[in-house]
């Protein structure tokens, strides 16, 4: 597909989600806003055989309202010296990551229960990724958009799935070729993922909570490579600490978190000569509910 094609499409989903989030009622029957962070010592990059530690501090919004819900996140991504910020640079890179998420609800918007067996219903979900990142070589300016139908299961909590198509670009700068002779944006193949995210309590004071992407390959990259199948899954165990000291429900919880990454940005272990292609990332989380 021509990338002018491919801007057209983008065009299309973007004004699709305006349309949708602008119809919703405004008034949000129910919100949840959030100051996380976590950190560990295993991240890795792809191009990079070390061993990176990074602090994330992220601001998390969920929401419902009449006709589905909505996420938002935004997550700044410190890095240690080995994740250099710049040539010769001994502090780490700074990226920013954001990710919207909305899904309608097809069932209320119908009127009538489209569910079936162990499916609460049916959804139509889309939104954007965007991402910023200053480092020594690639410099990452991502931009995706995504839309596709999703199901939402009848479990204690929240459990959703997705099959999504995905529109992603990419205008990376830096000092060293081949990246320092890329110009302009790139647009790579669309392509799709499975996308599934889920919250689901564990008794009276514990939850599982996480997302799991599988994204297929995105056809040649910008340097002339072949990308490949991209699999992403952060999932964590939190405890409703702040409940046990006395405040209310859901207001500090703490736990454990793990990321598995494997091909990071369809970045292979071809394509890295080995390096970086794969994270197994254990992590301690804390976060806060206003």
């Amino acid at each position: 597909m021509s990338p002018s094609r491919t801007r057209q499409i983008a065009r299309c989903c973007t004004f699709l989600m305006l349309a949708l989030v602008a119809g919703i009622n405004q008034a949000a029957d129910w919100s949840d806003v959030a100051i996380d962070w976590s950190g560990g010592e295993r991240f890795r990059e792809p191009y990079n055989s070390s061993e990176i530690h990074k602090n994330i501090l992220s601001l998390t919004w969920v929401s419902g309202y009449r006709y589905g819900t909505q996420f938002f996140d935004l997550d700044v991504l410190k890095s240690d010296h080995s994740d250099p910020a710049s040539p010769g640079s001994r502090n780490g890179a700074v990226e920013t990551y954001a990710t919207y998420r909305y899904t309608l609800d097809l069932g209320k918007v119908a009127d009538r229960d489209l569910g079936f067996g162990p499916v609460r219903g049916l959804g139509l979900t889309g939104g954007f990724d965007w991402n910023m990142k200053h480092d020594v070589d690639y410099n990452s300016r991502k931009r995706m958009l995504v839309l596709g139908p999703s199901l939402l299961w009848n479990v204690p909590g929240h459990f959703n799935t997705a099959v999504l198509m995905a529109w992603e670009s990419n205008a990376p700068h830096g000092p060293y070729p081949p990246i320092s002779e890329v110009q302009g944006r790139y647009y790579y193949k669309a392509h799709p993922m499975l996308a599934m995210d889920w919250g689901i309590p564990l008794g009276a004071h514990w939850s599982f909570e996480g997302y799991a992407n599988y994204i297929a390959a995105k056809g040649i990259n910008e340097i002339g490579q072949a990308t490949g199948p991209e699999t992403d899954v952060d999932m964590r165990i939190l405890l409703d600490a702040g409940e046990l000291l006395g405040a209310r429900k859901h207001r500090f919880l703490a736990g454990v978190e793990y990321q598995y990454w494997r091909n990071k940005f369809g970045n292979t272990r071809i394509g890295t000569d080995g390096q970086g292609y794969v994270a197994n990332t254990p992590m301690l989380r804390m976060e806060y509910h206003f």
